[in-house]
């Protein structure tokens, strides 16, 4: 086993930081730029991270302290994001993003104090018996795949100009 909570709120710590130094000021083509139907822009991936720090990790984990394997706790709509209209600028997405999880990380340190509390155990609606270990770590990994997923999409948008490059690039090789 490789977690450590320390580590895992280094990248949670960062994330936000992290996509607001990349994404800041970026013109309006980079941001809603996407790999094709049915796939997410760069400012709809935020909406995401978003709706989870609102909704699924800190929820979660409260509700794994609370409620312990004696229910599962409310599912998570990954794509809510996509229904909610409305005319926040990229900027402020982001700043919400990192209010949000700055004080989601305040939260997850005055609940999680020890290693027993890792170990507490809830009831996830399709997986059963889940961690608050697993569903911390997962909280890391998801950010990781969101961060890839956006330099992906990004990538993306050049295909057609890199030319011959294309062989030495690997994020843009169709797996």
């Amino acid at each position: 086993m490789n977690f450590d909570l320390n580590e895992a709120i280094e990248v949670l710590e960062r994330t936000p930081r992290s996509l607001e130094f990349f994404l800041s000021g970026l013109s309006d083509e980079w941001l809603a730029c996407h790999e094709g139907e049915g796939t997410w822009n760069v400012s709809e991936v935020i909406e995401h991270l978003i709706e989870g720090e609102k909704n699924n990790w800190l929820p979660r984990l409260e509700f794994i302290l609370q409620e312990g394997e004696s229910k599962p706790f409310p599912s998570f709509d990954r794509y809510s994001h996509l229904n909610q209209k409305n005319a926040r600028t990229f900027e402020d997405k982001l700043l919400e993003f990192k209010t949000i999880r700055a004080q989601n990380l305040i939260r997850l340190k005055e609940f999680v104090q020890s290693d027993s509390d890792l170990e507490a155990s809830g009831s996830h609606p399709a997986f059963g018996v889940v961690k608050i270990r697993e569903l911390i770590s997962t909280w890391v990994v998801h950010d990781l795949t969101h961060m890839s997923q956006i330099v992906r999409v990004m990538a993306e948008r050049y295909r057609s100009d890199v030319g011959p490059w294309i062989e030495y690039l690997g994020i843009l090789k169709k797996k």
